[in-house]
């Protein structure tokens, strides 16, 4: 049986992280292209994104829902869904700032409130894509796309995740810290109790395909020399050698 005591635990962090979000969640709903994860990669050098004009489109786990109001302009009719009040608090504050409109659902991304079939696209940037447990949203996701609709998820980098040290705020090395086998869940810090999810390449092969997922691509995110980042656990150099993000991009048969 399944442990959900992530659930409340990234609940109760992420209402205390919101505050530190705040600003970066106004500057990205200021960018009228996507710039994708913790080195801003434009879209034009990721192609991460389908045509997405009059489809329907959830974002699992929103956050500040940046990446919804990206959908929207696009023409997409975009709901989001994330369990931390704070952050929807702020999505919402944005939402009127910019006079776009799309619902924001205060739940859990693992248990959707939609029936079957309801969207041609699934998407999460950081979000569902490590704060919550594969083994539980991936069925969900598999479960809310239509036949021939997109799954899109973005997070960590598997080496990144092998590397970091077990310190907060210690950059990752050129050092395997980690096992490799057996990854899963992972509470990095006892400061503000939350939990991560990553799996090795196997494991999220056969979990996608043990869902109706065919696996269109892995898209390792590498930044361009000059870049910067405000999280302190990867430097520019090392994320030139190897990934610090990757995205894996599906399609539901």
């Amino acid at each position: 049986m399944h442990s959900y005591d992530h659930v409340t635990r990234n609940r109760t962090a992420w209402n205390q992280f919101s505050k530190d979000y705040v600003e970066a969640g106004r500057r990205a709903w200021d960018e009228d292209e996507p710039h994708w994860g913790i080195w801003n990669i434009p879209e034009a050098d990721v192609h991460l994104l389908p045509d997405v004009s009059g489809k329907d489109v959830i974002e699992l786990g929103c956050g500040t829902a940046y990446v919804s109001a990206w959908l929207s302009r696009r023409g997409a009719k975009v709901v989001g869904i994330d369990i931390s009040e704070e952050q929807l608090k702020t999505a919402r504050s944005l939402q009127k700032n910019h006079g776009l409109n799309f619902p924001l659902i205060y739940g859990n991304a693992e248990q959707v409130p939609f029936r079957d079939a309801s969207f041609d696209l699934v998407i999460s940037e950081y979000g569902a894509a490590i704060w919550c447990d594969p083994f539980h949203w991936i069925p969900e996701a598999s479960r809310l796309l239509r036949p021939g609709g997109r799954l899109v998820f973005l997070g960590n980098a598997t080496i990144l995740t092998l590397c970091v040290p077990e310190t907060d705020g210690e950059v990752a090395t050129t050092r395997i810290v980690r096992d490799y086998f057996g990854m899963h869940r992972f509470e990095w810090s006892e400061d503000d109790n939350s939990v991560e999810f990553h799996l090795g390449y196997g494991d999220w092969i056969r979990l996608l395909r043990k869902y109706d997922f065919e696996i269109e691509d892995l898209i390792e995110l590498r930044p361009a020399e000059g870049s910067t980042t405000r999280y302190p656990f990867v430097t520019l150099d090392w994320a030139r050698r190897w990934p610090s993000e990757e995205a894996w991009i599906a399609r539901k048969k």
